[in-house]
């Protein structure tokens, strides 16, 4: 069972998390971590879905008598504050965790602008941060040594759907690219333009629109006189669901439909309805990848432990954060210390295999080992669609037209 403590600290919330302290750990055998999470703002539902992944794994660590260093058992408690979906108040955020809170280590925020503030804050204090929801390539560029991300860079988000893509029949030949004017949006849409162009595939249109954007009926409009194969969209939930949701009431119809965040969570298939049918989404994990690791076994099992805990299967979001965890848990138990320097030179000399992939970081933090996967809603169910030696199902394609759903 989870303790959970909620305080007023102005201007936001701050939680502490913790599973139950195993019965060899005395009242000083505590380790803190910090972690500045979206619960309010346009990336709140995306933070909730992180702060689950997180909470899980404290919960299923103290519950086998915590974090082993040495002859000393540490619980693990989280401690939480709401950075508002804000890059600025979660760095400030930051530094108060490590300055006044005193956290030995962090786990990352919600989305690479946030993350990539963070991490000049961990770095300048030296504080290691295992960070599983900042995707941007930009955030391991600056040199740092204290920040490991254990997830696939941007690029890789539209490059894997793109490799599905190429796979049906007929093999489409033409797409229209519409990406929020963020850090990670940004790197993930040119990704796709540059593989578009390298593979054969004619970039008709594309277009960037402001974060938190109420309407793009009139791209939408352009692209639908364009009648591209495939519309893929980089950004986040709120901006996947508006881009179908006005796809619809233009009668925008194309093949395929794809999109780098959004589709992979319970929310999507809920606001939709049927109008989620055929959505591709590309995904950093499902439950039908055949990792095994230490702390969840195998994916299935992982699955399995979430879905008891909070009563629907998870989604990538939550998989990463639980696997930020388990790597800092690793890379403790490799130190056998809970001194940051020490830990941070397990990290970096840490290789592993997870429920969640292999996790190795190279000379900039980033895990360039671990692929990624496509997805496709279809009877409402999200299903692993490619690499085809984990797909759950065959792809769906073309998309049917608005007027055949049901």
């Amino acid at each position: 069972m989870m303790r959970r403590v909620w305080r007023l600290a102005a201007p936001v919330a701050i939680g502490i998390a913790a599973g139950l302290a195993p019965a060899s750990a005395g009242a000083g055998d505590v380790l803190r971590i910090g972690a500045p999470l979206a619960a309010t703002g346009a990336e709140a539902r995306e933070g909730a879905l992180a702060k689950q992944g997180y909470d899980l794994w404290a919960e299923t660590v103290n519950a086998r008598g915590g974090l082993k260093v040495g002859a000393k058992s540490y619980r693990v408690e989280i401690i939480y504050y709401d950075d508002q979906s804000k890059p600025q108040i979660s760095a400030e955020l930051t530094d108060r965790l490590i300055s006044q809170d005193h956290v030995s280590f962090l786990l990352g925020p919600y989305g690479s602008p946030a993350t990539f503030a963070d991490a000049a804050v961990a770095e300048k204090y030296r504080v290691p941060m295992v960070e599983a929801n900042g995707a941007a390539r930009k955030i391991f560029a600056q040199g740092y040594r204290y920040v490991f991300g254990v997830l696939s860079p941007a690029d890789e988000y539209a490059a894997s759907m793109l490799r599905a893509a190429a796979t049906l029949v007929p093999r489409p030949q033409a797409v229209a690219i519409l990406a929020a004017d963020d850090l990670f949006s940004l790197e993930v849409a040119n990704g796709a333009r540059d593989w578009a162009e390298k593979n054969g595939l004619r970039v008709v249109y594309f277009q960037k629109y402001p974060v938190g954007v109420a309407d793009l009926s009139a791209p939408l409009t352009r692209i639908k006189s364009l009648r591209p194969d495939i519309l893929l969209g980089s950004g986040h939930l709120q901006e996947s669901l508006l881009i179908m949701k006005q796809a619809q009431t233009l009668d925008v119809t194309v093949g395929l439909y794809a999109f780098t965040v959004g589709p992979t969570t319970p929310d999507f298939v809920t606001a939709l309805g049927p109008a989620a049918e055929g959505v591709f989404a590309s995904s950093q994990w499902t439950p039908d990848v055949k990792y095994r690791g230490p702390v969840f076994d195998t994916a299935a099992a992982y699955a399995k432990a979430f879905e008891r805990k909070y009563g629907f299967v998870p989604d990538y979001h939550a998989a990463e954060s639980s696997a930020a965890g388990v790597v800092l848990q690793l890379a403790v138990e490799k130190a056998q210390s809970v001194d940051p320097a020490t830990v941070r030179e397990a990290l970096a000399s840490l290789d592993v295999m997870t429920f969640y992939g292999p996790v190795r970081f190279n000379a900039q933090g980033l895990n360039d080992r671990k692929p990624m996967v496509t997805v496709q809603i279809q009877q409402g169910r999200v299903l692993t669609v490619w690499p085809r030696d984990v797909a759950a199902a065959k792809a769906i394609y073309p998309t049917p037209p608005w007027s055949a759903r049901k």
